[in-house]
């Protein structure tokens, strides 16, 4: 298990080697919440008349993204897999080494570089994954399912970001204080705990497949020796 020491020299070579000088948080920030909410808007607008039938899209693309991201996540984030390995070593041996149960929070704006995904695999994935399966349910079905499709895929990939960046910020932030955050941000701490991050807890949004397969955890291997120390996780 790394310690503190560790981790802060991790932390340093992380932001000297990997992080540009010209490297700008807020704006990256930025830029992930508007090119998604432009996406969300634009298929909004395409919508004309849905009908019900039209409507159970929704429902049906927040379980399909629900466990992308859990396979997603247990599969090639945290198993070096052929073409995927920039993944692996970006989520593996990066993200869970500069945030770790016991170290989770942002020290600055610089540090966002760590869990917010890259601009150019934002682009990537709302253009060569969501386009594609989109004009394929244009074609079978309706384009209202297309764009209903798009919009909700968008939406949940946004509710990833903004629930991962808010499990990063300090304890002490008043978004800690949303309904239902203390309880989510303990599913993820607990994943990053390097004892249970290959076996649990893998949803980072609402851990409905951690549920449905059998990986939900909600405590740590230690917590019966020292149930003082899961409290403060929580």
């Amino acid at each position: 298990m790394p310690d503190n020491e560790s981790i802060a020299a991790f932390r340093s070579s992380y932001r000297q080697t990997l992080i540009g000088p010209h490297y700008r948080g807020w704006l990256h920030f930025a830029f992930t919440l508007c090119m998604t909410s432009v996406t969300i808007i634009a298929c909004a607008w395409q919508l004309h008349h849905v009908s019900w039938a039209e409507l159970a899209t929704v429902p049906l693309t927040f379980l399909y993204a629900n466990f992308a991201e859990y396979f997603g996540h247990r599969g090639p984030m945290h198993h070096p897999r052929r073409g995927l390995r920039l993944i692996f070593e970006r989520h593996a041996r990066q993200h869970h080494r500069f945030f770790t149960h016991e170290s989770m929070a942002f020290d600055s704006s610089r540090d966002f570089k760590a869990v917010l995904f890259p601009p150019i695999l934002v682009t990537f994935f709302l253009v060569a994954f969501g386009t594609p399966v989109a004009l394929f349910l244009a074609w079978i079905a309706t384009p209202n399912v297309a764009y209903l499709f798009a919009l909700t895929g968008t939406a949940y990939f946004l509710n990833y970001e903004l629930l991962h960046f808010a499990y990063h910020l300090p304890r002490e932030h008043a978004v800690s204080r949303v309904p239902g955050m203390r309880v989510l941000r303990r599913h993820h701490t607990l994943h990053h705990d390097p004892a249970l991050m290959t076996h649990y807890n893998f949803n980072i949004t609402y851990p409905l497949a951690d549920w449905m397969l059998g990986t939900l955890r909600h405590q740590a291997p230690y917590a019966s020796a020292d149930p003082g120390q899961a409290r403060r996780m929580g």
